[in-house]
């Protein structure tokens, strides 16, 4: 019976998906909006503060361990 259970399963929202009508719709619009939170939001709002600040990977490891390890030295 266990082995039949992850198959019932997956039937069941497989089934549940393709009779949706108002449910795509709604996946849709959850879909473009994790989109817009990701990738756009990502590319004005996010830059790159390693990237742009240092230029070598070992002054960003540097930075890095310092950002880390700065409270910690202080107390």
């Amino acid at each position: 019976m266990m082995v039949n259970y992850p198959l019932r399963v997956y039937r069941f929202y497989a089934d549940g998906f393709r009779r949706m009508t108002v449910g795509k719709t709604l996946w849709k619009i959850i879909l473009i909006k994790l989109f817009v939170m990701f990738a756009v939001l990502k590319i004005f709002f996010f830059p790159n503060y390693l990237k742009t600040n240092f230029s070598t990977d070992q002054q960003r490891a540097d930075h890095v361990i310092e950002q880390l390890t700065r409270s910690v030295k202080n107390n």
